[in-house]
This record gives C-alpha cells, structure tokens and sequence, in this order.
C-alpha cells in the first residue's frame, strides 16, 4: 500500500519551538499551538495573523478579532534547541530504547 503523493510525514508536533523559513512572515519564531496533520499544516502563534469579522453574541461582544491562521508545514523549521535557527529533523533509538528526534543541524536532541 502507498502513501498518496500529497501525503508526507508531519514531524512537527503541538509545543515545538519553529521557524517560518518562507511567506510574509518569514523569519518569524513561535510555538506550535495545533497541527492539523490532515492538511498537513500547524497554527503557529503570533503567526500568520488574519482578521476576523465577528457577529456579536450573548457571549463575546462582536468586532474585528486577530487570529492565528493555519500555515503550511513546509514553511516551517524546527528551531534547534543550540542556537534558535532552522533545522531538519533526524530520528534516533537511546540506549533505553526510546526513539527521539534530533536536529540534525546540531545534533541535539529536540524531544524531552
């Protein structure tokens, strides 16, 4: 059985530190909040920012609210844990049998 081609292993998961690598908000760092692994995208926070237009309810007063929209994850970088730039992710088993992630900038291990 094959994957679909516009399927790809999402390595980035909710509390990662990331970078935007491309978009109008490149270069911009911040913290996974949700990935959406079925669209293959994340929502970063103090990323990709958009406007929402709000009908006024019985419980939140209506208006314009700033939100974080959803970015693909190909635009993001891991943030590696030694010096706060991009990297890729790598995949290693410990000597207790643990599979964690390493960035394969530095080598440092990214799951705690």
């Amino acid at each position: 059985m094959s994957a679909h081609p516009d399927h790809q292993k999402i390595r980035i998961r909710k509390g990662d530190k990331v970078v935007v690598l491309s978009g109008k908000d490149k270069g911009k760092h911040g913290e996974v909040l949700r990935v959406l692994p079925t669209e293959a995208r994340a929502v970063v926070g103090g990323v990709n920012l958009v406007k929402r237009h709000t009908k006024a309810t019985q419980t939140n007063q209506g208006g314009i609210v700033e939100k974080e929209a959803a970015i693909h994850v190909s635009n993001l970088g891991i943030e590696d844990p030694r010096d706060g730039k991009a990297t890729r992710i790598g995949f290693k088993v410990l000597e207790d049998g643990r599979k964690v992630r390493v960035a394969k900038r530095s080598g440092d291990v990214i799951d705690v």
